[in-house]
């Protein structure tokens, strides 16, 4: 990475904020990566980031949801239709969680894990 005499700011803040939460460099600026990328995201949005999920997969699960499975939520008819593995949907909405505010969340499934409901129309 380039970086100018002018970025040397950046590089103390980043610094300070690796210091303060106790991790490096690189987990920091992955951090504000991640949230620049992933911020309101919704949850097929981020199973395709991570190559869980095609596009094509999030419209069938999408249709499945709306015309078949109406009281379940995404992930429940990822792991149940699409054979999703419930650790990815897991992964993807820790990633989500990290960026939204807890009274936008999904409800949950009873297991513990919250899969969010996606917006089909």
């Amino acid at each position: 990475m380039y970086l100018t005499e002018e970025d040397a700011y950046l590089l103390r803040l980043i610094d300070q904020k690796a210091q303060q939460e106790r991790k490096s460099r690189s987990a920091v600026l992955l951090s504000i990566i991640e949230e620049h990328f992933e911020k309101g995201r919704r949850l097929g949005e981020i199973l395709i980031d991570l190559d869980v999920l095609s596009e094509a997969d999030l419209v069938r699960a999408l249709d499945l949801q709306r015309e078949t499975f109406t009281d379940k939520l995404l992930g429940d008819v990822l792991v149940e239709a699409q054979g999703i593995e419930e650790e990815s949907i897991a992964r993807a909405l820790r990633i989500q969680r990290r960026f939204t505010e807890p009274a936008s969340r999904g409800e949950g499934n009873g297991r513990g894990i919250s899969y969010a409901r996606e917006n089909v129309g």
